[in-house]
C-alpha cells in the first residue's frame, strides 16, 4: 500500500465517512445532495491537454464525448455509466476514469448523464441507459463494438443493462467493467468490512437501498443484479478493494457469472478504497489498475490489437 494511499484512505475515515453517517439521515439530504450535483455540473473539471470533452445528447438525458488523445478508433465505443449512489455526481466529475478508460479502450468514451432520484426512480435510470446503448447501435456502432463499463451505482446500472438486454434479445456488448460494483439493494446487513471500509458507512448504503427500492421488488435482478441469471453475458471485469463493504456483493457477482459460464477477471485490491480508479492522479495503485483494464481488453479481444498500449493511463 503506498503511502499515498494510506494518507488518503485516513483523511477519508476521519472526514468522509463521518460526514456521510450523519447527513445521509433524511430524504432531504438527499435532495440537498442532488442540488449539489446540478451545482458541480456548472464545474468544469480539470483534464489533460491532449483530453477532448464533447456534449452529447439524447431523448431523455445527455451526456458527453470524452476522447483520451488522438488515434483511436473512432467506429468504437465505451459507454460508461458514473456512481454517485444514483442522486448525485455526474460524468463531469468522473472524467479522471473516462479518460483513461478511452485511453486503454484505445477508443471514444460516452459518459452518460442519466436521470437519477429523488426526483427520478430506478427504472428510469436504466431506460436512459438502454436508450444511450441503442442510439450507438443506430448510429451504426456494432454490438461486439460496445464496452459498457460504470463505478459503484454506475456498476449497478452496468449490470442491470446487460441482464436488460440479455432478456430482450438484444444484441450484447463485446465486455463490461464494474469498478466496486453495487449489486445488492436488498434489505440485508453489511457486516463485512463494516468498520474497515474508510469511506463507506454500512447503514447508509443499507438505508439508501430501502430509498431506491421502495414500492419495488429488491429481489428482481434488474434491482438487484447479483441475484440475476448471468448466463450468456460477455466478459466481465470486476475491480474492489479488499476492505470496502461492498466486496462481498463484487465477490458474488464473480462468483454467480463463473457459474454461468462467463469469462470474468476479478480483482481485489488490498486496503484500496470504494472505486479507488478514479483517484488515479494521486494513487499509483490505481494508475496500475488502468493497465490490467487494458489487458483485460486485449485478452477478450474488445480492445484493438493494431494500436500499442499507451503509458499515458
Amino acid at each position: 500500500m503506498s503511502w499515498q494511499a494510506r494518507a488518503l484512505t485516513g483523511l477519508m475515515r476521519g472526514t468522509l465517512k463521518p460526514a456521510s453517517t450523519l447527513l445521509m439521515r433524511h430524504p432531504l439530504a438527499l435532495a440537498g445532495a442532488a442540488r449539489l450535483g446540478d451545482l458541480a455540473r456548472l464545474v468544469q473539471v480539470p483534464h489533460p491537454e491532449h483530453v477532448s470533452i464533447a456534449p452529447a445528447a439524447f431523448s431523455a438525458c445527455a451526456g458527453e464525448w470524452v476522447r483520451g488523445g488522438q488515434g483511436l478508433d473512432e467506429d468504437k465505443a465505451l459507454l460508461y455509466f458514473h456512481g454517485g449512489g444514483y442522486f448525485s455526481c455526474s460524468p463531469g466529475t468522473h472524467r479522471s476514469i473516462t479518460w483513461r478508460l478511452s485511453v486503454v479502450a484505445r477508443r471514444p468514451v460516452l459518459a452518460l448523464d442519466y436521470r437519477q432520484g429523488p426526483v427520478h426512480k430506478l427504472a428510469d435510470s436504466l431506460a436512459d441507459a438502454l436508450d444511450a446503448y441503442d442510439c450507438l447501435l443506430r448510429q451504426g456502432y456494432a454490438a461486439e463494438d460496445i464496452i459498457l463499463a460504470g463505478d459503484s451505482a454506475g456498476g449497478h446500472l452496468t449490470l442491470a443493462t446487460l441482464l436488460a438486454l440479455r432478456d430482450r434479445g438484444l444484441p450484447r456488448p463485446a465486455a463490461a467493467i464494474c469498478l466496486s460494483p453495487w449489486a445488492d439493494l436488498t434489505d440485508f446487513p453489511r457486516r463485512a468490512n463494516r468498520w474497515q471500509d474508510p469511506l463507506l458507512p454500512a447503514s447508509r448504503v443499507r438505508w439508501l437501498a430501502r430509498r431506491w427500492t421502495s414500492g419495488l421488488d429488491p429481489r428482481d435482478p434488474l434491482v438487484s443484479p447479483v441475484l440475476g441469471d448471468f448466463s450468456g453475458l460477455p466478459p466481465l471485469m470486476i475491480v474492489t478493494g479488499s476492505t470496502e463493504v461492498l466486496r462481498e456483493e463484487a465477490r458474488r457477482v464473480a462468483e454467480r457469472a463463473r457459474l454461468a459460464g462467463v469469462p470474468v477477471r476479478y480483482e481485489e485490491w488490498r486496503r484500496m478504497p470504494h472505486v479507488f480508479p478514479i483517484l488515479a492522479d494521486v494513487l499509483p495503485e490505481a494508475r496500475l489498475a488502468f493497465r490490467h483494464m487494458s489487458q483485460f481488453l486485449g485478452a477478450v479481444g474488445a480492445r484493438p490489437s493494431s494500436l500499442g498500449d499507451s503509458a499515458a493511463a
